[in-house]
């Protein structure tokens, strides 16, 4: 048996190491993809047990596709290069105003559409801004990765894998204001002050004061009205307590079939440019998790949790809540939130670890390029657009970053009580 336990674990870290180091320039989902086929393939876990990890997902899948799928819809009818047109023209020259207009627009689609969309649909817009701006691209990418996981808790809908810590069952929408609102606030603030001190070079730049605006078509109008019925449709299914993926991913849909119509287009040419590898990466995940539970190490953190709850709350909430943040950089924050789940479930931890937990979950992947989903997304994209951002050099800026917003918001939580 501990032969067994050993070769997945093996496995498992394997797999991981390959999303996050991306050997050969391998996509990382191919990694995640094999280290889950492997895991079945040499008998180590059963198909039951795969298919199970796989179908745990359906909510993320769903959500992803929609916000995929509305991010490739404003790109494809010019929503994002008009938004850069505004955010500069309303700059007037100044890097330092150009910085913050993109990082309040980062806390306002993170707080009303998720840290995914932030990165699926933000990242690009700013991108299309540095561009017309003609700026130093790395402090406003650096604002949109950071405040895609500092937002992630303002409200339930923030972030996914405050689905995944709660196991679905998410705290009322007014409770979770008094629990989160101060930290959350404590938390953007932090990261937008760290970055302005770290970022102070590029930010002393000067960049171009007024560039021609293009009007939106209507197509563009239509796929603006898209994000703004499916922010509605998440705060409402939110405020409901209801899966958020199925109104997410039918918003999409609706809204890349409703514009192509009217721009005349082919709705499979949005299709074609959308990044679907993140689907399997997700997928390969969930599986690896699943295999890595089969091993007790959830019943292991579960018994570590529980007499240190017992003890003193306050103390093993901080004290959990930062070693996950840390964890999830080692293994990326969605298995890590889902271990966290289960073992708070199994030890019956009280509220306030679960939200400590929370905290440690949604800003821990400040910390590295590869901590979360919503950096994996935003890596990609930067990509695609001609940019890069390496491990050393996210870590630099996120060393800074994530301990200051992460001991702020965790001390906020604890004088709440």
């Amino acid at each position: 048996m501990m032969l067994h336990h050993q070769a997945i674990w093996t496995i498992a870290v394997l797999a991981t190491a390959g999303v996050i180091i991306r050997p050969f320039r391998v996509p990382e989902w191919v990694w995640a993809v094999t280290g889950a086929a492997l895991l079945v393939l040499t008998g180590l876990v059963p198909f039951s047990m795969t298919g199970a990890g796989i179908l745990k997902g359906d909510d993320v899948y769903l959500f992803l596709i929609g916000m995929m799928l509305l991010s490739e819809t404003a790109r494809a009818n010019g929503l994002f290069d008009w938004i850069a047109a505004w955010a500069v023209n309303h700059a007037a020259g100044s890097m330092v105003r150009l910085f913050t207009l993109v990082y309040l627009a980062g806390v306002l689609v993170t707080t009303f559409l998720s840290n995914d969309a932030t990165a699926v649909v933000l990242t690009p817009a700013v991108l299309a801004v540095a561009n017309r701006a003609k700026a130093d691209p790395l402090p406003l990418l650096f604002a949109c990765a950071l405040i895609a996981n500092a937002a992630s808790f303002v409200l339930p809908v923030s972030n996914p894998a405050n689905l995944v810590l709660y196991d679905g069952a998410l705290p009322a929408l007014g409770s979770w204001m008094v629990s989160f609102a101060l930290p959350s606030l404590m938390a953007i603030v932090m990261t937008y002050l760290v970055l302005r001190v770290t970022e102070r070079k590029h930010l002393s730049q000067r960049c171009a004061s007024q560039v021609d605006r293009t009007p939106l078509t209507r197509s563009g109008k239509a796929a603006f009205g898209g994000i703004v019925l499916t922010a509605t449709l998440l705060m409402t299914f939110s405020a409901l307590d209801r899966p958020l993926g199925l109104p997410t991913a039918l918003a999409g849909i609706a809204t890349a079939l409703g514009v192509s119509a009217l721009a005349r287009r082919s709705p499979f040419a949005l299709a074609r440019d959308i990044s679907w590898g993140i689907l399997p990466l997700v997928a390969g995940v969930f599986v690896l998790v699943a295999a890595i539970d089969s091993t007790g190490l959830v019943g292991q953190v579960a018994q570590l949790v529980k007499p240190a709850a017992r003890t003193d709350p306050a103390t093993a909430a901080f004290g959990f809540g930062t070693l996950l943040a840390f964890v999830s950089n080692i293994m990326n924050n969605l298995p890590a939130g889902l271990i966290a789940s289960e073992a708070v479930a199994q030890a019956h931890a009280p509220q306030l670890m679960v939200d400590n937990l929370l905290i440690g979950v949604d800003l821990g992947p400040n910390l590295s390029v590869t901590g979360s989903l919503a950096t994996i997304l935003w890596l990609q994209i930067i990509r695609r657009g001609g940019e890069d951002v390496r491990f050393l050099q996210f870590l630099k800026v996120g060393a800074l970053a994530m301990p200051a917003a992460l001991f702020t918001a965790l001390g906020a939580r604890l004088l709440i009580g």
